[in-house]
């Protein structure tokens, strides 16, 4: 019921009720909740990868950690029980790949790219759709539908020294993924070409997702990048990176992504292993 009041998926609160009942079905489904503590936690976690005799990806491992340290946290929270037996649990058995997030030289490359793109040559016009979208997606973290679903009005200019973006969603169920997005001033002079040259009646991108896909695609090719390095996953990963380097507040950028409290657990720790790789490549 808390899961449901604070707006998380459907798929979400079925993954975390799961996620119990096999905790439940380890331990005993008459356990007393104080009387489990970290050993018993810890025992279910390498029951899970090493004795249960089924598959468990990645994935699905970071998950039920997250699930356990969602719920044990809750309920310390809550005032139930008086420590919270996960904190201390180890979770080293499976690790959850990084993203193929581009590093900030890639970043300034692209952006070199894509600026170039739109001041334009003698062969090919100026195009300000590819800076206009490349640094959309590194300023606001936005996924490919939120981009496509767009429509000029979402972005408010009243006031010009600081622009934001709304991102609106049809689906009431997902009204809770709305939020209000910074934009950097200088983005409204891109926006302006753009729309001078695209003319948008409807939504502010005119083709479809996968011909964005394509842009970026350019984008990487022109940049001298490695293929599939510009997704708009990857560079959702660059902008949170950028934030996290730069020292925002953690709420902020799980915010920013739209990420419920138990989706942030897994980011956040994928962000302090990227910032840490980050730093080891830029001393070596």
């Amino acid at each position: 019921r808390h899961m449901q009041d604070e707006g998380l998926a459907l798929n979400t609160v079925k993954a975390f009720a799961s996620d119990i009942r096999l905790v439940g079905r380890y331990l005993g489904i008459g356990t007393r909740i104080g009387d489990i503590g970290t050993k018993n936690l810890n025992d279910y976690l390498h029951w899970l990868t090493d004795e249960r005799g089924v598959p468990c990806s990645p994935k699905s491992y970071a998950r039920r950690v997250t699930t356990l340290k969602v719920f044990f946290g809750w309920l310390h929270e809550t005032g139930v029980l008086p420590h919270d037996p996960s904190d201390a649990i180890i979770q080293q058995s499976v690790s959850s790949p990084l993203p193929d997030a581009p590093r900030a030289v890639d970043v300034e490359s692209a952006l070199a790219a894509a600026e170039a793109k739109r001041a334009g040559s003698p062969e090919h016009k100026p195009d300000a759709r590819p800076y206009l979208l490349l640094t959309l997606l590194l300023q606001t973290g936005i996924k490919k539908g939120e981009a496509m679903s767009i429509v000029p009005n979402h972005i408010d200019d009243s006031d010009p020294e600081h622009p934001v973006l709304y991102v609106r969603y049809v689906n009431p169920r997902l009204r809770y993924k709305e939020r209000k997005l910074p934009l950097r001033p200088e983005w409204l002079k891109v926006l302006d070409e753009y729309l001078r040259q695209y003319q948008p009646t409807d939504t502010l991108f005119t083709c479809t997702a996968r011909n964005l896909e394509y842009i970026l695609k350019d984008i990487a090719e022109a940049a001298e990048l490695p293929e599939g390095v510009l997704s708009f996953e990857n560079l959702r990963w660059a902008s949170a990176l950028q934030d996290w380097r730069e020292g925002v507040e953690q709420d902020d950028i799980r915010q920013k992504l739209g990420l419920s409290k138990i989706a942030w657990r897994e980011t956040k720790a994928k962000l302090s292993r990227l910032a840490e790789r980050e730093a080891f490549e830029a001393e070596a």
